[in-house]
């Protein structure tokens, strides 16, 4: 199965991309049904804003040590850190998706003006960059899962690793920002 995977890895990061993000615009869009979920209490609900921030904060640090490790070819410690950040990033996007689906986007609680200049264009490029993420990690991840590291050198994914990383970084730190406009200053 590694074979028949490392041969197909554009075509698997297309499938993976598309149900992953078809997933992602239909809870945001309301396609999903909030009755297709359990409900967990209010307060877990109500927790999960500040869950996800710290998690997003976590992953940024787990990300740059990978990009470090990687710098300093430790691949067994990248690996790790980077195996690391996408379970932080599948766990806020199951988080954020629950909350989503069971009670809409956030709306935010600000004046008007922070609102439109400030707010949405942050809100809009920190979810341009989470959805350009989402192929670029499929690929690399996928690169990296169905061959040695060794034969790593003869793939695209270094490169694509550090746009992927880069977008990731600047995706979860506005992310942070987004949160705390949502539920710190406002």
């Amino acid at each position: 199965m590694t074979r028949n995977a490392r041969d197909h890895v554009p075509a698997l990061t297309a499938v993976c991309s598309l149900a992953s993000l078809g997933l992602v615009f239909g809870a945001v869009l309301g396609v999903i049904p909030r009755g297709a979920i359990p409900r967990a209490p209010a307060g877990v609900v109500a927790a999960i804003p500040h869950l996800n921030a710290v998690v997003s904060t976590v992953a940024i640090g787990t990300i740059a040590a990978g990009v470090a490790f990687a710098r300093r070819r430790e691949f067994g410690r990248h690996r790790a850190a980077m195996l690391t950040s996408l379970a932080l990033f599948a766990t806020f996007l199951v988080l954020y998706l629950y909350k989503v689906i069971l009670e809409g986007p956030a709306t935010f609680p600000g004046p008007d003006a922070v609102y439109q200049w400030v707010y949405l264009p942050l809100l809009a490029v920190h979810i341009l960059l989470a959805v350009v993420c989402i192929p670029l990690l499929y690929y690399v991840l996928l690169l990296a899962t169905t061959r040695p590291v060794a034969a790593l050198r003869e793939t695209a994914h270094a490169r694509v690793g550090r746009v992927a990383a880069s977008l990731w970084l600047v995706s979860f730190l506005l992310g942070d920002v987004v949160y705390a406009l949502l539920y710190v200053v406002y």
